[in-house]
């Protein structure tokens, strides 16, 4: 996402704000960071729109610039529909040019169909029907990045526990599968399945998603139970990309796990897991 256009959405408004006062204040982007303490990246992920600061980065924005409080306020209409551990990579997805992901035990939220979406956020506890809905809704909207035929390119890994754990029942997986193959054969999807054969591998101890961007550097993402992590950091980064490339090479081939999937897809349809 360039600059060089009018900010459309209140976030990329946001940013350009903080942008323009920024500017008039006489401050790099590095002045500034130093200020709010964070990395400069983050603060191009601010002015870009890509990203909102949270309330104490407002704050203190607010004091560096001397805006009186002006997006601290700001900030509160902006509230994200996601989960707050979660609201930096949905905010961040439909403006990487890669994506690369990797689940232990669940189908990554942007391959997720209605039903099997709706039988995860049951498991997580006890949720009133409106707003088990209104999460069902945020999920599919997410996925709305994949109707581009062409970017972001998107490489999933799957660990084969994703495969076999039964979320929803056997319907539900069999659609499920079959809707990730569909993905893969229609080139939408770069698919490897880690077979449980494969034994020990870099990634078994979390989930994990890569971004890159045309005009910002690559950012990683680590998450556990109801807490994710950004990594911004370049050592961070470069340590991620490389577990992920290890687990890779460890992976069932495109075909291998086409074929995989397919099959597993067959044995849920006809009752056999």
């Amino acid at each position: 996402m360039k600059m060089d256009r009018r900010p459309r959405t209140p976030r990329e408004k946001y940013g350009e704000e903080l942008r323009l006062r920024r500017i008039a204040a006489g401050m790099t982007q590095e002045a500034l960071s130093e200020i709010v303490v964070c990395s400069p990246t983050l603060i191009s992920h601010w002015e870009a729109g890509r990203r909102l600061p949270r309330p104490d980065d407002a704050v203190r924005i607010d004091q560096a610039l001397g805006t009186d409080g002006f997006f601290a306020r700001w900030l509160e209409d902006l509230e994200s529909k996601f989960a707050d551990y979660f609201a930096v990579v949905a905010e961040l997805e439909p403006h990487a040019t890669e994506i690369q992901q990797y689940s232990i035990s669940l189908i990554p939220g942007l391959l997720q169909t209605e039903a099997y979406a709706r039988a995860v956020f049951e498991a997580y506890s006890p949720i009133h029907r409106a707003d088990l809905d209104e999460r069902v809704v945020n999920r599919m909207a997410r996925a709305r990045i994949l109707d581009d035929p062409l970017k972001p390119v998107v490489w999933t890994l799957l660990d084969e526990a994703a495969l076999r754990r039964p979320v929803g029942g056997p319907q539900v997986m069999a659609e499920q599968l079959r809707r990730i193959a569909d993905l893969v054969e229609a080139r939408r999807l770069r698919l490897h399945v880690l077979p449980f054969a494969a034994g020990a591998h870099a990634l078994m101890e979390s989930m994990m998603t890569l971004m890159t961007f045309e005009d910002a550097a690559p950012i990683a993402y680590i998450e556990g139970f109801r807490v994710g992590h950004l990594l911004d950091d370049p050592s961070l980064v470069r340590a991620s990309q490389s577990a992920y490339a290890l687990a890779l090479s460890e992976a069932a081939t495109r075909r291998e796990s086409l074929a995989l999937i397919r099959a597993i897809a067959e044995e849920y349809e006809h009752g056999q897991q």
